[in-house]
């Protein structure tokens, strides 16, 4: 279970996660957008949207740090441990709490206040919130409840961060994984479920930034002349 779980289903849902997103791409290119729904609820949604987006843009930074960046990195730069482990601690509670209130917000949004937004919310939408919050909750529990329950903090970067970095040398470390604790398998487990769905949601809106228009030049616009 643990190779399948840790050593076989990182691949499959990362060639899904590629593969589904080129052939949305070259077969979905209408269907590639958010589907929003703000013409149908404004109040909810000026709330949630940002407090998400904000949260989710601090957990992928913690993440990347956390996860990419090994101890001897820290060390070399004079970063105690405890200090990184202080700091990791603090940061990664309160980026996934935004992001988990900004996700609470959109849900009772979506599925509790107007009846008519099930008419524009997918399967694979809803499939997709159900696997975003088991990501989500399953994180921070694991963060709150191995860290804080735990005498020095669990290190995380000695074991999930080392099996994480071995996936991309195709050589995961399975054992490093399966000992973490469980809440750790769940949120990872549940992570590239995320992965594998995301080609076939409204996640891919993710790469349609428009950061083009922070480089566009001034659009002028003239009134017109009455004669």
């Amino acid at each position: 279970m643990s190779t399948a779980l840790f050593g076989v289903w990182p691949y499959l849902a990362l060639t899904i996660f590629v593969v589904g997103h080129i052939w949305r791409w070259k077969y979905d290119q209408f269907g590639w957008t958010s589907r929003t729904s703000e013409l149908m609820e404004k109040k909810w949604l000026e709330w949630g949207s940002p407090i998400f987006h904000v949260g989710m843009l601090l957990v992928i930074l913690g993440h990347g740090l956390g996860l990419l960046v090994p101890p001897a990195a820290t060390s070399a730069l004079g970063i105690p441990d405890h200090v990184y482990h202080v700091f990791a601690l603090t940061a990664g509670i309160f980026a996934g709490s935004v992001m988990i209130l900004g996700l609470a917000i959109l849900l009772i949004r979506r599925f509790v206040t107007k009846a008519r937004f099930r008419i524009v919310t997918r399967r694979a939408d809803v499939v997709m919130y159900v696997v975003f919050s088991i990501v989500a909750v399953a994180g921070l529990t694991a963060t709150l409840v191995a860290n804080l329950g735990t005498v020095g903090g669990y290190d995380y970067r000695g074991t999930i961060a080392v099996w994480f970095r071995s996936i991309f040398t195709l050589d995961p470390d399975v054992a490093l994984m399966a000992s973490a604790p469980w809440l750790y398998q769940i949120h990872v487990t549940a992570a590239f479920a995320l992965f594998a769905l995301w080609p076939f949601t409204r996640l891919v809106h993710l790469w349609s930034i428009p950061l083009g228009y922070l480089i566009r030049p001034a659009i002028v616009y003239h009134a017109p002349v009455r004669r």
